[in-house]
């Protein structure tokens, strides 16, 4: 009788000992389940911290860019060496990045397209690239492409105006948003003159060439390779010349693109610094390379080189100093407004750092 208790009770604790088992398992199965369902409605919840985009953890970016667009300008001669050797291509194809090459008219065409993204390196005068960044244009000067004397105020070979105050009430084309337009304000400014004394006619550099030539405007602000081409083709005069007024050749980068990818802002610049080197060293070629591209004449081409020393590439106090002050006459002259902080301005501008790199190599 003994031994038959024993036994049921053995039994009976097995069957309770298998319903707690079937009980918890489920308990455990219901809970999996609202789980995955969670999961399923809301897949960050199953995401690593890793994983995650936040403030101290963006979000993954491409390392590198499909393209990069760089202009060419004839007012920039190294510009053309890259653009005819190739050097930044073959380069670049390592890394499976294409270049692509946009024509730059002038500053304001280049200030344009690095607005509107449609270049991500384009060339300027320094001043003009103030303009740019007073105006929002977000852009850095990185690097100095040259130090020009490519302004200067120009009339026809039969004009008796020989000096700035003479040009009071004239007519005088300009293309605004560049060099030879700051550097036309400033002629004005020295001698007690401003905009309002005078009628600007806004036309790009060619055409402002063009109607000189024809007599439409007394006075051309003029720029290279343009201005030498009337000077030596139509004996137009560069009656007032201001090699200080001239404004530093930069080149800017768009700052999205060099805050995404400041290797490849490097590798733009040791492009260019070879380019410069070459150029130096190689000056009949260099002639040669802007004849094709510009379609000059040799004699057009010399005078142009003549007037644009390519020997120091860094950017720094030297710029700033010509750029402060373009950007007083700027302000008095409405192009920028009168309560912006021009030092403020030029110093958000002109960015050392990369040319810096190359100077420590």
């Amino acid at each position: 009788m003994s031994n038959r208790r024993n036994l049921n009770r053995r039994k009976k604790s097995g069957l309770l000992s298998r319903k707690r088992f079937t009980g918890w398992l489920l308990s455990f199965m219901a809970v999996f389940a609202v789980f995955v369902l969670n999961s399923c409605s809301n897949p960050q919840q199953t995401a690593t911290p890793s994983d995650q985009p936040n403030a101290t953890n963006p979000p993954a970016q491409v390392s590198k860019p499909a393209v990069i667009k760089l202009d060419y300008a004839y007012y920039n001669p190294v510009s053309l060496v890259l653009k005819d050797k190739g050097w930044l291509e073959e380069d670049l194809s390592k890394d499976n990045v294409k270049v692509e090459w946009v024509l730059s008219q002038g500053s304001n065409k280049a200030l344009e397209f690095l607005n509107g993204s449609s270049l991500d390196f384009g060339s300027t005068a320094g001043a003009a690239a103030l303009i740019g960044k007073a105006n929002g244009n977000p852009i850095k000067s990185i690097y100095v492409y040259s130090k020009p004397e490519w302004a200067a105020l120009v009339v026809g070979a039969n004009s008796t105006i020989k000096t700035v105050p003479e040009l009071k009430g004239k007519k005088i084309a300009a293309t605004r948003g560049t060099d030879p337009f700051i550097f036309l304000l400033r002629a004005l400014d020295k001698f007690g003159l401003t905009d309002k004394d005078v009628e600007i006619v806004p036309l790009q550099h060619a055409d402002g060439r063009a109607a000189l030539e024809k007599g439409d405007v007394d006075a051309w602000a003029g720029l290279d390779p343009h201005m030498a081409k009337s000077e030596l083709e139509q004996g137009s005069k560069l009656f007032f010349r201001e090699t200080s007024f001239n404004s530093y050749g930069v080149l800017n980068v768009r700052e999205a693109f060099a805050k995404q990818y400041p290797e490849y802002v490097t590798k733009v610049l040791q492009a260019y610094e070879k380019g410069r080197d070459w150029s130096i060293k190689n000056p009949a070629e260099l002639k040669q390379i802007l004849i094709k591209a510009s379609k000059l004449t040799d004699a057009v081409a010399a005078k142009q080189l003549e007037r644009t020393d390519l020997t120091n590439s860094a950017i720094g106090e030297d710029q700033k100093t010509v750029i402060l002050a373009a950007g007083d006459v700027l302000k008095k002259s409405g192009v920028i407004k009168a309560d912006t902080d021009v030092a403020k301005v030029v110093g958000d501008l002109i960015d050392p750092q990369y040319s810096a790199k190359l100077s420590a190599k």
